[in-house]
C-alpha cells in the first residue's frame, strides 16, 4: 500500500484557526453553544479546537463533551469482533443549546446519524451543526453535509483517509492510503 500526504502539520494548524474563527463568527462567546467530539477520533480534534478557542481566542466558558456512539451505530452487530465502547463525557445540559458535533472524517454519514440518535439521550438541542476536518464528499450513504469543513477530499471507496495527531502519532498529518 502507498500513501500520499493530504495535509501536513502547518496545513492542519491553518485549518484549525480558520474553523475556530468560523465558529466564533457564528457563536460569538459560546454562551449558548457546546462542542461535542465523537469518540474516539473526533475527541482528539475537538480537544485541539477547544484548546485553540480558549488559549488563542480567549473563549472563557467553552463547554466540551465527548460522545460514544458505539451502540447507536447500525453496523455494530455486523462486525466479526465485538466493538469496544469508550466513555461518554457530557457533564452539561444540551437542552436548548446549539450543539456542534465534531469528527475527524465524514465518510458515509452513518457515524453522524448514530450521533444524532445518541444525542437524544441528553436532551433536545436548539440546533445541531457538524464540523469535520475531512469531508469525503463522494462516499456518502446518507444525506448528511457538514456546516464546517477543513478540507474536501475526492477519495474513492477503496482509498482510506488516515488522520494523525501529534499527541498520539508524534506529528499532525492527514494521509490518503491507496491499495
Amino acid at each position: 500500500m502507498s500513501k500520499k500526504t493530504l495535509l501536513n502539520s502547518k496545513d492542519i494548524e491553518i485549518i484549525l484557526h480558520r474553523l475556530a474563527c468560523q465558529l466564533i463568527e457564528n457563536h460569538n462567546d459560546f454562551s449558548n453553544t457546546v462542542l461535542i467530539g465523537l469518540q474516539p477520533r473526533g475527541s482528539y480534534f475537538a480537544n485541539r479546537l477547544a484548546e485553540l478557542l480558549k488559549n488563542e481566542y480567549q473563549i472563557k466558558n467553552l463547554q466540551l463533551g465527548f460522545l460514544d456512539i458505539t451502540f447507536f451505530r447500525d453496523d455494530f452487530r455486523r462486525r466479526d469482533a465485538p466493538l469496544a465502547a469508550t466513555a461518554t463525557e457530557i457533564d452539561f445540559l444540551v437542552e436548548g443549546k446549539n450543539v456542534v458535533i465534531i469528527d475527524d472524517v465524514l465518510y458515509s454519514g452513518r457515524s453522524i446519524r448514530a450521533a444524532l440518535t445518541a444525542m437524544q439521550s441528553y436532551g433536545r438541542p436548539e440546533k445541531i451543526e457538524l464540523l469535520v476536518l475531512i469531508d469525503r464528499r463522494f462516499s456518502r450513504h446518507l444525506p448528511i453535509q457538514p456546516n464546517y469543513r477543513g478540507r474536501q477530499v475526492d477519495a474513492i471507496n477503496e482509498e482510506k483517509v488516515l488522520v494523525n495527531w501529534k499527541g498520539i502519532h508524534k506529528k499532525d498529518a492527514v494521509y490518503i492510503e491507496y491499495k
